[in-house]
């Protein structure tokens, strides 16, 4: 059936009123989406609206939620190619619509060619600035902040982008609830020292500067994946680091061996169970030179440790490192936070917070930050 309106093609380079959440190289023809929750946004005034998204992959294929004043009206598995994705039509061409399209997964340092790109945008209306927000947000953290498990029934298993969200997850929630603009860097599995099996090239503060340092292969440093992050053009007023989760996984995991060198990496625990004190201090030292490296690049930025929606065992660990950081540095801009733990009641897929329990922690979080701010 052919569309009754006149449709016009807008390359993004060319949208006077666009907004770019996460981040990105600066790059506009095309965006690359690298990180969760990385979006674009506009404010449209027309009848209907078309995306034009490329994506690729090898194993883990993109996936996109598409929000329109707000709400969340569609989410889709974006298969290889590049074509046109209907956002809206038949709508009143004369009312304004918000339009948000956002990367619904994590960046995949585990398929190097992965990709999701927007190219441009077609409609019959017009576009209109959209507001800048009072606060912003960075959200650093592993699978709870990635939004692994707060979408699909209870019994999913499979590790695929399908059961993740960047809507149903307690960074958005918080960044809506206190009306601020977010960045989300995430990746399942990884920690401040070490992954949860002991790999210690899976830590996120080794790829903090660059603007998605976790991915791997010629396609990503041909994006510009590898490139310096430009940390003064986006300063949030919060930096929450939702980390240690999948360091304390590591204690109670095999030993990781690099293949290449031949060592053998393992957090210890002792006879009785309790953590080997060598090993719980590679950890504190860890947060504490990823503290330093958050204030370098984030000079007046809050810096909340929030952390316990899958237990708290690293907890005492935690609040060492900030004690130790503040004393070092006399910077007093630095808390921990307990989040809310999940519940049998509140699990959502993969054995992994569901939605109830990211909207429970979004809400003890923001309150917690909106004191702060």
């Amino acid at each position: 059936m052919e569309t009754l309106a006149k449709l016009e093609v807008h390359p993004l380079s060319e949208i006077e009123h666009l907004k770019v959440h996460g981040r990105t190289t600066g790059r506009l023809s095309p965006l690359t989406l690298f990180w969760t929750g990385s979006a674009v946004e506009f404010n449209v005034r027309g009848s209907e609206l078309w995306v034009e998204v490329e994506a690729d992959y090898d194993t883990y294929e993109p996936w996109i939620s598409i929000l329109i004043n707000s709400v969340p009206v569609s989410r889709q598995m974006v298969t290889a190619g590049r074509s046109f994705i209907c956002v809206f039509r038949g709508m009143n061409k004369d009312v304004v619509k918000n339009v948000r399209i956002v990367k619904d997964m994590q960046a995949m340092s585990g398929d190097p060619e992965n990709l999701l790109q927007i190219h441009a945008v077609k409609t019959d209306g017009d576009f209109l600035p959209v507001e800048e927000k009072p606060y912003k947000i960075e959200f650093i953290g592993d699978s709870i902040t990635t939004g692994e498990g707060a979408i699909g029934a209870r019994t999913e298993e499979d590790w695929i982008p399908m059961w993740c969200s960047a809507i149903h997850n307690y960074s958005t929630m918080t960044a809506n609830k206190l009306q601020a603009d977010y960045r989300i860097l995430s990746q399942s599995g990884w920690g401040v020292l070490t992954s949860w099996d002991n790999n210690p090239r899976a830590n996120m503060p080794d790829y903090y500067e660059k603007v998605c340092g976790i991915l791997t292969g010629k396609k990503n440093e041909a994006l510009g994946a590898f490139e310096e992050n430009d940390f003064e053009s986006w300063q949030p007023d919060v930096v929450v680091v939702n980390l240690g989760t999948n360091d304390g996984g590591a204690f109670y995991s095999p030993e990781w061996k690099d293949e290449v060198t031949g060592e053998i990496y393992k957090q210890r625990l002792h006879e009785d169970g309790s953590y080997h004190e060598e090993d719980i201090q590679s950890f504190e030292n860890a947060a504490v030179r990823f503290l330093m490296k958050i204030r370098k690049y984030n000079k007046q930025a809050k810096i909340v440790w929030a952390y316990g929606m899958l237990g708290i065992p690293m907890m005492p660990a935690i609040y060492r490192a900030v004690d130790a950081f503040k004393q070092k540095t006399e910077d007093q801009n630095v808390s921990v936070f307990q989040l809310p733990n999940m519940t049998e009641e509140t699990m959502g897929a993969r054995s992994h917070p569901g939605a109830t329990a990211h909207e429970k922690a979004a809400e003890e979080l923001s309150a917690y930050l909106r004191s702060l701010l």
